[in-house]
């Protein structure tokens, strides 16, 4: 025995008539809401990226400005080695970025500070606005005749 197909349900032409473009209405009020979601997902992809193209250049211009020991132009080192990073990493993620070089007691560390790429239109900038930090205390060999003097 095989099995019966149901017949389709007819809908009254009247009926058809009233729905006719409602597909339409649907989607010219949904569209807009999708595309704003798409571009504020696309917008923090950016700003998360930019963050770690300026995480990176903390980290490294940290590095130089640790083990530079006594030098006195260690900022400058440090704040070039950063500016290095963001140049060859991303110069277009992290717009105007700044390093600073800062020395808290033994302390030593570079600050950069940027904006990331604004997608979303009427969005403020101070939204997206990214600080990095690094720093750590200053490398000193000390000699095993117990003065201590840093080499």
């Amino acid at each position: 025995m095989t099995p019966r197909t149901p017949k389709p349900v007819r809908v009254p032409q009247s009926r058809r008539g009233r729905e006719r473009g409602a597909t339409v209405i649907e989607l010219a009020i949904l569209m807009p809401v999708v595309l704003v979601v798409v571009l504020l997902v696309v917008q923090m992809a950016l700003w998360f990226h930019g963050r770690q193209v300026a995480d990176a250049a903390a980290r490294e211009g940290a590095r130089v400005a640790r083990s530079a020991g006594d030098s006195e132009a260690w900022p400058s080192e440090a704040e070039a080695k950063a500016t290095q990073i963001i140049q060859a990493i991303g110069p277009e993620l992290l717009q105007s970025a700044t390093a600073t070089a800062f020395e808290e007691g033994d302390q030593r560390g570079v600050e950069v500070t940027g904006t990331a790429v604004q997608v979303v239109p009427l969005l403020p900038e101070l939204a997206f606005t990214i600080t990095a930090r690094s720093g750590g205390p200053v490398e000193c060999f000390r000699p095993d005749d117990g003065s201590e003097a840093c080499q």
